[in-house]
């Protein structure tokens, strides 16, 4: 069957920021696992400990340079949710999918992202990062804040911080698990993956309804020369 090659839909800072974020967060899993005793497997708490903070801080800071890319660029507009289609994509992944049905949301440059990405995608960026950061912070430096009047007021104790960042952190692996699966769910089990790696993902023709009327031609790359970064 042949293909059709995309424009690029992923830039290049986009696809690093990408694959340096899932990098770090498996870091931060694996150590974070050990540091509640999870599995030992040799590794020192305290290695793990400190494993742990250096690369929390440093996805702070990939964070704050991808949080300034967005805005300055303008891909922050790819996370506004939208309501439409998001009935046909949900009843795709539900059922659709597995009937070998096409997936009935088409990807371009300006909308990356499905409804249902979107919501979860603003899900992660607006409610569990913020509860594993601010409780990761807070038991960072929880032996100069945790005596201050106004938290022992509120009875905000260091167990209680704790365990705010132990639900995060399974939250953000319930996530993960979900979005590496469906990751595997496009035309073949690699194509999504490969997009972020590329920039740029192969479809079959029969995707696009004007291709079927087209003659038929040795199949041609579409790749925008070049791309912003």
């Amino acid at each position: 069957m042949s293909h059709k090659k995309h424009v690029i839909l992923f830039k290049r800072f986009e696809r690093f920021w990408h694959w340096s974020q899932a990098g770090l967060i498996i870091l931060l899993m694996l150590t974070g696992f050990r540091i509640h005793g999870l599995y030992d497997l040799g590794v020192e708490f305290l290695t793990a400990l400190r494993i742990h903070t250096f690369a929390a801080w440093t996805l702070v800071v990939l964070w704050v340079f991808a949080i300034f890319w967005h805005f300055t660029t303008g891909e922050w507009k790819q996370y506004i949710p939208t309501f439409d289609k998001i009935f046909l994509v949900t009843r795709h992944y539900a059922w659709g999918m597995f009937r070998g049905e096409e997936h009935p949301y088409q990807q371009s440059v300006t909308r990356k992202h499905n409804p249902l990405q979107r919501l979860a995608y603003l899900w992660v960026k607006l409610m569990i990062n913020p509860i594993i950061w601010i409780s990761g912070i807070w038991l960072l430096f929880f032996a100069d804040w945790g005596a201050w009047p106004i938290w022992q007021q509120w009875g905000i104790s260091l167990q209680a911080v704790a365990w705010a960042h132990t639900i995060g952190a399974y939250m953000m692996l319930i996530f993960f698990i979900i979005h590496v699966y469906l990751t595997t769910t496009g035309h073949t089990p690699m194509a999504h993956i490969m997009a972020m790696i590329r920039g740029y993902e192969d479809e079959p023709v029969h995707h696009h309804p004007r291709a079927k009327a087209a003659p038929k031609a040795a199949p041609t790359a579409t790749i925008t020369p070049g791309e912003n970064v």
